[in-house]
């Protein structure tokens, strides 16, 4: 298929269209790179550089494209909440106008970046696509918005898509990991630390109701979670919105990654207690029975001890350029 890939130099966005030129799909990016890697863009993809909410229109009208894979977004919690203008803005209003670009195109096909923040506060675990949707913090809420807008242009205009809902993605694959500018999520902060960029790792309580009083986290690779793109995109049907979780089941604490950490890099990894995060749960774990049975998915890199080492086989090989920005 050809396939314009939004955000494909960010660290999701570039693993799946890696993964997709491997399964020998025609790939064209869009990315700005306000937040995505130059270094990212894999071989072989066609790229094109701007902001999508600018180019979608003109991309689509000139090459016929079978599918849209969107990643391109805002993803900063906290950043939401101070510039929520922005979030909207660059999610929503962006997803719009790649909504009716593809509509005035004839492409039929998408496949939607979502996040487990569409749910907020869980109020049970493992978590479902019932689960209440209450996102706490505007990220997540522009999240949701662009799944309702979604399942509109679905039933009005036929539209086959899949809103993807991850929760912590992580791990590597081959020379495409997680090198941020503004780091936020567990592990890379963890292996910062072990690369000397870091004096420690803060653990945000320890007295959480959990087995070792730490928060407990749903941790899924990377790879499966390019598969799974894949799967959504070869069973897209016409005027069909499929909502999916994707995460491993199963959860890992703080304290059992920092401790897999110290294994896989041979680090000490000094480790602090500090006081508790406003909204952050005890406990966030997704199910992700539904797409194994409706998609076929069938993760396979699962334990935590191989996706630390894949992320540490990524994040020491880049040495001191971990700590910099890539444009």
């Amino acid at each position: 298929m050809k396939l314009l890939v939004t955000g494909g130099a960010g660290y999701v966005g570039s693993v799946c269209a890696t993964v997709l030129l491997e399964h020998g799909h025609d790939v064209t990016i869009i990315d700005n790179l306000s937040t995505g890697n130059r270094d990212a863009l894999p071989q072989g993809a066609t790229f094109i550089e701007g902001d999508v909410r600018d180019l979608a229109d003109e991309v689509l009208a000139a090459e016929s494209f079978d599918a849209v894979l969107h990643f391109a977004a805002r993803s900063l919690v906290g950043e939401s909440v101070e510039v929520p203008e922005e979030y909207w803005q660059h999610n929503l209003v962006t997803t719009l106008v790649l909504l009716d670009a593809m509509r005035e195109h004839g492409v039929q096909n998408l496949v939607f970046s979502s996040t487990a923040a569409t749910y907020g506060e869980p109020e049970e675990v493992p978590m479902k696509e019932s689960a209440p949707t209450q996102p706490t913090n505007p990220y997540g809420a522009t999240k949701l918005a662009i799944d309702y807008a979604i399942t509109s242009y679905a039933a009005a205009h036929g539209l086959g898509a899949t809103s993807l809902r991850y929760f912590n993605v992580a791990g590597a694959y081959g020379l495409v990991g997680e090198n941020r500018v503004v780091e936020t999520h567990l592990i890379p902060l963890v292996l910062q630390v072990a690369l000397g960029h870091r004096d420690k790792i803060y653990m945000f309580g320890d007295d959480w109701p959990t087995p070792d009083g730490t928060p407990i986290r749903d941790y899924i690779h990377i790879l499966d979670l390019a598969h799974a793109h894949m799967l959504a995109l070869e069973s897209n049907t016409p005027g069909k919105h499929r909502i999916f979780n994707l995460g491993s089941g199963e959860g890992y604490s703080v304290k059992e990654v920092i401790e897999m950490c110290r294994k896989v890099t041979g680090h000490p990894i000094p480790a602090e207690v500090a006081p508790r995060r406003a909204g952050d749960p005890a406990v966030l774990v997704a199910s992700s029975e539904k797409a194994k049975a409706e998609l076929g998915w069938d993760p396979k890199h699962t334990d935590l001890h191989t996706i630390v080492r894949d992320a540490w086989n990524f994040t020491s090989q880049l040495g001191d350029a971990a700590h910099s920005a890539h444009r």
